[in-house]
């Protein structure tokens, strides 16, 4: 399995993407989807990251930042021919090294409550994400699960993040 840093323009990637913003469209109301889109996922602020082997797109996923130590996952998608082979847990494990790699303290999240969102809430849960409030331009959502872990329990700079909020806002 190739985990590579992606620049959106493969075809391959495209449909995934566009399959991806279909089905959140299809289960989430049009209020509570906040998926990127293809100009969102290309600011700098974003890394987009896509999973392949033998040249076969399996997944994707992006970590955009959100302060100087915070960052929030993406667009984690996995293909249906991928699905419950690890490619996902992988990926995200790819994801959560990079973002310490970064400087990152603390890594967020915003996935849905539905029943179709199930499964990637306990792949969060499984990977030490728990449940927090809206954190950066989030509002409360009946429709949003929160999801946050700390990444450094004891940073070797001279800032706390104790001193930020719960959700890391400021980090």
């Amino acid at each position: 399995m190739d985990i590579s840093i992606d620049d959106l323009s493969a075809p391959d990637v495209v449909e995934l993407l566009e399959g991806h913003i279909r089905e959140l469209r299809g289960v989430t109301p049009p209020e509570s989807v906040h998926a990127l889109d293809f100009e969102g996922l290309r600011r700098p602020e974003v890394t987009f990251w896509s999973v392949r082997e033998r040249g076969e797109l399996l997944g994707c996923g992006a970590i955009q930042r959100l302060g100087r130590r915070h960052g929030e996952i993406k667009s984690m998608r996995t293909s249906v021919a991928a699905q419950r082979k690890g490619v996902a847990g992988a990926l995200l494990q790819h994801m959560i090294s990079e973002a310490r790699r970064r400087g990152f303290w603390r890594l967020s999240l915003e996935t849905g409550t539905e029943e179709f969102f199930a499964p990637a809430r306990a792949l969060y849960e499984k990977f030490g994400f728990d449940y927090c409030p809206p954190f950066g331009d989030y509002q409360e959502d009946p429709n949003s699960a929160f999801m946050t872990r700390l990444l450094v329990l004891s940073p070797t700079t001279s800032e706390d993040p104790g001193r930020h909020s719960a959700a890391g806002d400021r980090l």
